[in-house]
């Protein structure tokens, strides 16, 4: 099984800095674009990529990400065509993390082994399904792990201790992605000033690594929440880049 997430963490250790997990919706502003914006990222240090999958309902996401997600959807993008992009990135980058970010109809759509069958051949590494709960992750594991697939937890601000741990249990290859406020994506210009007590807390029992993610949109900021995490994701900020016709860029 390739441990290409895992490796991600060990290396970036190893360099003395956390991982950069960068979000990118794919197919914006069109496919083309956005396998350009992809090569673009890892050439700059993206350790891991996470793949946005469009939704017509992404309401975990805030208004970058969903303007983003809305146009791909006019442009007919579709969950198989961010596969066949993610087996074209994957042939570019056979070192690079790769995570289909995605609502759970999406996958359950297609169907579930047909799904799975088809993200192994495209080369990802996990999934992470954004309205997929704990109690019921086991029917799309149970189809990922077989396959060398794992899935990315998300952990929320208000996650107790006990769930968190029962939220990596059983899952290699991947990392738990911490939620660092309270709503939807996008860049803030500040971070809750418990988040850092909260990350030691975590990283403290968590046997995975730990990655901080929502609100963070410069480099300072991954910087300082890589103090008390293994990693950091930017997201919005990258796709506000490409939506001013920009390259994807970090402060």
């Amino acid at each position: 099984m390739k441990q290409r997430i895992s490796d991600a963490f060990a290396r970036a250790k190893a360099e003395g800095r956390g991982a950069f997990v960068a979000y990118l919706t794919m197919g914006f502003p069109t496919l083309e674009a956005s396998e350009r914006a992809a090569d673009e990222i890892i050439a700059g240090g993206a350790d891991i990529l996470e793949l946005g999958v469009p939704f017509s309902d992404p309401f975990a996401d805030g208004g970058v990400i969903r303007a983003a997600a809305y146009k791909v959807l006019e442009n007919g993008v579709t969950l198989d065509d961010v596969i066949a992009l993610a087996k074209r990135i994957r042939a570019k980058h056979p070192q690079t993390g790769l995570v289909l970010f995605s609502y759970y109809n999406l996958i359950f759509s297609k169907g579930l082994d047909a799904f799975a069958d088809a993200a192994a051949d495209a080369g990802i590494d996990a999934v992470l399904a954004v309205d997929l709960p704990l109690e019921e992750r086991d029917e799309l594991l149970s189809v990922l792990a077989p396959r060398g697939l794992s899935i990315v937890p998300l952990i929320a601000p208000n996650t107790p201790i006990a769930r968190i741990i029962a939220s990596e249990a059983e899952l290699a290859n991947t990392f738990l992605y911490i939620i660092t406020v309270k709503g939807t994506t996008g860049a803030r210009t500040q971070l809750p000033p418990d988040l850092m007590e909260r990350l030691d807390t975590i990283r403290a029992v968590a046997h995975l690594p730990i990655a901080a993610g929502f609100g963070i949109s410069t480099r300072a900021q991954g910087q300082e929440v890589s103090q008390h995490a293994d990693g950091f994701v930017v997201g919005s900020a990258l796709v506000k880049c490409l939506a001013e016709g920009k390259p994807p860029c970090l402060d």
